[in-house]
């Protein structure tokens, strides 16, 4: 059974930690790497080097519009892709855990539940623009 009463802030939680993490995402390949270098990983992973300038537009729009809670039922499933993206290309041939070397795709597929749990539960308390719900 769900409580309403709270179910809201658990959302706003959820909603406010994946965003977060997209920032820290898209900041590492922003700052650390350095959109050049990260158009250079994609390359040597066999992708278009520019699709790297996308996945990064992506992440930092995605993130701000799950932090400030605009449509982020719909961000949530539009941000899934990179995430699987990072599985099949990086994380997956590393194995399952986190802690193996490259990553395993652990951490990838329990980031894509949290967003999955978001797109079913609702944008949470304090969005900035719900996303319309059809009845």
């Amino acid at each position: 059974m769900t409580d309403s009463r709270t179910a809201p802030y658990a959302s706003l939680i959820l909603r406010l930690a994946l965003g977060i993490l997209f920032l820290a995402h898209f900041g590492l390949k922003f700052f650390v790497f350095t959109p050049a270098g990260t158009a250079q990983f994609f390359a040597s992973l066999g992708l278009p080097g520019g699709l790297a300038y996308v996945t990064m537009a992506v992440e930092l729009l995605g993130a701000l519009a799950l932090i400030l809670g605009i449509y982020a039922r719909v961000v949530a499933v539009i941000l899934i892709p990179v995430l699987l993206g990072a599985i099949f290309t990086v994380h997956g041939p590393a194995g399952f855990f986190f802690t193996n070397p490259n990553g395993g795709w652990e951490f990838p597929a329990f980031w894509i539940v949290g967003l999955v749990a978001l797109a079913l539960t609702g944008d949470g308390k304090y969005a900035l623009k719900p996303t319309p719900v059809k009845g």
